[in-house]
Formats: C-alpha cells, structure tokens, sequence
C-alpha cells in the first residue's frame, strides 16, 4: 500500500460516500473501519500509515473492533474537519493558478503548497519512513498551523508541532541535519544539499499498526506493543 501523500481535490464524492458508511451502523464493523481505509486513501495529512497510527489513538480505535464499533467514526470525522480546511484552501490556491497561468505566469511562485509536497522532498518525509513520528497535533490543528505557514506566519517551535525543544543532530557523512525532537520534522537539512534518509531504518510494524495491534480492546495503547 502507497504512503504518498493522499490528498485528491477530485475524489470528494468517494470520500464523502465512504465517510457515510464509517456511520452506517447497519454494517459490520469491519466494512466501516475498510470505509474509514479508504477515505485515508483520499486524505491523509500525515501519510496514509502516520495519519492512521494518529487516528487509532486519537480517536481510541480498539484492538478488536466489536469492542468500539462507533470508533471509526469519531476517526473519519477528525479527519473530515481537516479536509474541509484544506479544500478550502486549496480551491483558493487553484483558483489564483489559473489566474497566473492566463496571465502567462506558469512557474509554481515560491515554494510548493505543504500538500503538493512529494514525500522526498517534503520536511515530514520522517513520517512516510516510521509512522510513529507524527505530530501529537489533532488534524485539523495541524492543517490549520500549515495553511497559516503558506499565508507567512511564523508561529514558535517546530512549523509542524510547535514543540520549541532544541534540536536533534542527525549526522549525515557530508555535514547534519536537524530534527525536530518531537516529531522528526527536518528543521535544518544538510547543507550539502543531498537527500538523507531522516530516521534510522526500522522495522514499521505496519502490519502490527493495521491490526492495531498497539492497542487494547479499551481504547488505551497496549503496554505489551511491539511484543504482541
């Protein structure tokens, strides 16, 4: 499964047509948590894996569904909040494009929106490589805090997570960069200007992740994760 950024102006209907059968208490609770998947395959600030690790403790989603079947829906409607205020912007931001393009302008001015980012390229790519090291910001916080970057603000601590902590070094062979000590943000990149894998490589525990193996039936992370 890809964790490219998921965010698809085009495909409102299928999110919110997967968004209803999150709510749909007819279902098994297996088809709302596969309808909940799939509006991730949409939306998905911090990366599809990220995003989901976020919103299994967020929104207290149990190791075993029947458990909390109503789970799921408090996790799409977070992630819902957040992707109104993103539509919001970025239909502003299409709408000022076309403006530039018939005007003959048709280079991206400045740099890229946060949510046209490629994961390489991006400051959270810390996130597509190990879904624990997210911000602990609720969505719609975070999305509010990136499109207040995009207007110019600059709000103290890390841009992601506000967390005013010093740095971590990260040492690179050509020189370091530095990571926010919260969530791994890429703060400072090398000034060799070389891609650097941000975190040290280990095992995802996507699978684990998926079958939130991390959690308990209460809604609370387990204490035996990763040994479950």
């Amino acid at each position: 499964m890809s964790d490219r950024p998921a965010h698809r102006p085009r495909t409102m209907s299928s999110f919110l047509t997967h968004r209803a059968r999150v709510h749909d208490t007819r279902l098994p609770p297996h088809r709302r948590h596969s309808a909940l998947r799939t509006c991730l395959t949409v939306f998905a600030p911090y990366g599809l894996r990220a995003t989901y690790h976020h919103l299994t403790l967020s929104a207290r989603i149990p190791r075993h569904l029947e458990a909390d079947p109503d789970a799921p829906g408090r996790a799409v409607e977070e992630l819902h909040e957040a992707r109104v205020l993103w539509l919001a912007r970025a239909e502003e931001y299409a709408v000022r494009r076309r403006a530039q393009k018939r005007a003959g302008r048709r280079a991206v001015p400045g740099p890229r929106p946060w949510w046209l980012r490629r994961g390489w390229e991006s400051p959270a790519r810390a996130w597509f490589e190990d879904p624990f090291r997210h911000p602990p910001l609720r969505l719609p916080a975070y999305v509010r805090r990136q499109n207040a970057l995009l207007d110019g603000a600059e709000p103290p601590g890390c841009p992601a997570c506000g967390d005013e902590g010093p740095p971590v070094p990260i040492p690179t062979g050509h020189g370091r960069t530095e990571l926010c000590r919260e969530c791994a943000w890429v703060l400072a990149p090398c000034p060799c200007g070389r891609w650097h894998r941000p975190v040290p490589e280990a095992p995802s525990h996507w699978h684990g992740i998926w079958r939130r193996a991390h959690m308990g039936d209460d809604g609370l992370p387990s204490p035996y994760w990763p040994t479950t």
